[in-house]
């Protein structure tokens, strides 16, 4: 019989375990680099990043060194960064963030160590929802549920974070305030109302710890006039939040009545515009023969904008509660995937001028050529998405039944948190648009899927020994 020592067993243990290591690292490569293709798949099959008309705006920021209408200088900085690259450094630092945040997500709730299971995840999500879509796009939306996901395990899965991994968190969360002013009103009114929930006893949640997540979002917020200076010079937030008030009043014809009202009166420079005023918030901010371009934009227009909505918030109070309520519902169930198709033309221009090597690129691209059918993704998209959010609002009025564990209870909370006081935000400070909402839906199908995933494993065997 062979002779095998203490030290022979160890040694051939010591081998196992590297053996086991490569294996598992080779998994993760294979399925990380797997996950980055699925959520870069739309813009790869497209043939160039996609575009939106805002596209242009954020890249001309620090290239022009000013602000304007609603576009970070900071995210502009960083589509600048892409330029060499044709932005695909843009897309693929987009994807990779989502990937991270989603393997971190993962294991923060019970489901780490499972590289192929992360990757059917991704997989599920890139198929059904808009989310790769939202990484392909030269745009911050897909900051939105990074962010969402980023204050969730801050808050409630803290203790199973590294440090780094907390710090990186929080720059997330400052990042995307930064890029994108709804992101802070949406991610500080989520730590409100996550505070306000874990008053309430009745619900079962795990610890909330805020001091980091709240942290992070004083950062991001001070970052904003920040930023902007380093960037353009001018100290001041993101401009425009009462334009696209306004808009929103213009939209649901409230300016309309308070003119008739008190027009003609000198004092009131749009009197002059009256009957050209729009019943779009789209058309009113950017078409450029409305009254409000004609009467100098934000720049020249937006005292007036503040007086005008101060005083339709006097004299109609009902009329102001009745429609911002109205415009609420109407964001909560607007969320269609938007692929833009024809409106992309300051976008094209702008590259055309300050990056005109691109442009042979960006015109051959299937969306300059209409061939993406935006229909039939939402086709898939919007029926997902409705099934999702019901199933979670199912999942945690049943959650007792259920045995639904705290964690998830938590995450399901938060996503339907950010649904709700993102609808708010964007509906009643700006106007209600599929884009705004869509942007977070693919959170709704991911916090399902756990619960799913959980409640198959706890069929299969002991539940995960977390709170």
């Amino acid at each position: 019989m062979a002779d095998v020592t203490a030290t022979g067993l160890a040694a051939q243990g010591d081998v196992a375990e590297r053996a086991s290591l490569r294996s598992g690292l080779v998994s993760w490569v294979l399925a990380s680099a797997a996950m980055l293709l699925a959520l870069c798949a739309p813009a790869l099959w497209n043939g160039f990043p996609l575009i939106f008309p805002d596209t242009g705006g954020y890249l001309e920021r620090p290239l022009e060194g000013t602000l304007d209408l609603g576009r970070s200088a900071l995210y502009g900085l960083f589509l600048a960064a892409g330029v060499p690259s044709a932005f695909w450094m843009n897309v693929v630092a987009q994807a990779a963030l989502t990937v991270w945040i989603i393997v971190l997500a993962l294991r923060a709730h019970g489901f780490g160590g499972r590289p192929w299971f992360a990757f059917g995840v991704v997989a599920l999500l890139a198929l059904l929802t808009s989310l790769p879509w939202l990484a392909g796009e030269l745009l911050p939306d897909i900051l939105f549920p990074a962010a969402v996901l980023a204050l969730e395990l801050l808050i409630f899965r803290c203790d199973r974070l590294a440090g780094w991994e907390r710090i990186a968190l929080g720059g997330v969360i400052a990042f995307a305030i930064v890029s994108h002013m709804a992101a802070a009103g949406l991610c500080a009114g989520l730590v409100a109302a996550l505070w306000l929930a874990g008053c309430i006893r009745r619900v079962d949640l795990p610890q909330p710890r805020f001091s980091f997540a709240a942290a992070a979002v004083a950062a991001g917020i001070a970052l904003c006039p920040a930023s902007n200076w380093a960037i353009t010079g001018t100290f001041a937030f993101t401009p425009g939040g009462s334009s696209f008030v306004f808009g929103r009043l213009v939209e649901d014809g409230i300016v309309q009545r308070y003119l008739a009202d008190r027009c003609p009166d000198p004092a009131i420079r749009l009197c002059a515009y009256q009957d050209d005023v729009p019943d779009d918030a789209d058309d009113w901010l950017w078409d450029p023969n409305s009254p409000y371009r004609k009467l100098g934009g934000w720049e020249a227009l937006s005292e007036e904008e503040r007086a005008i909505t101060l005083a339709t918030l006097r004299d109609y109070p009902l009329l102001q509660v009745t429609s911002a309520v109205a415009d609420i519902f109407d964001q909560l169930t607007s969320f269609q995937t938007e692929v833009s198709l024809e409106d992309n033309a300051p976008t094209v221009e702008a590259i055309e001028h300050r990056a005109p090597q691109l442009q042979p690129a960006l015109m051959e691209a299937r969306q300059q050529k209409g061939e993406i059918d935006v229909d039939g993704l939402n086709v898939i998209h919007v029926p997902v998405a409705t099934l999702a959010m019901l199933a979670l609002v199912g999942a945690l009025a049943l959650r007792r039944r259920l045995k639904l564990a705290p964690r998830l209870t938590a995450l399901g909370a938060t996503v339907l948190l950010a649904l709700f006081i993102n609808a708010a935000i964007c509906a009643v400070l700006s106007h209600s648009v599929d884009r705004y909402q869509s942007r977070l839906t693919p959170l709704a199908v991911f916090a399902v899927t756990l619960i799913a995933a959980d409640r198959w494993r706890t069929w299969l065997g002991p539940p995960a020994d977390l709170s």
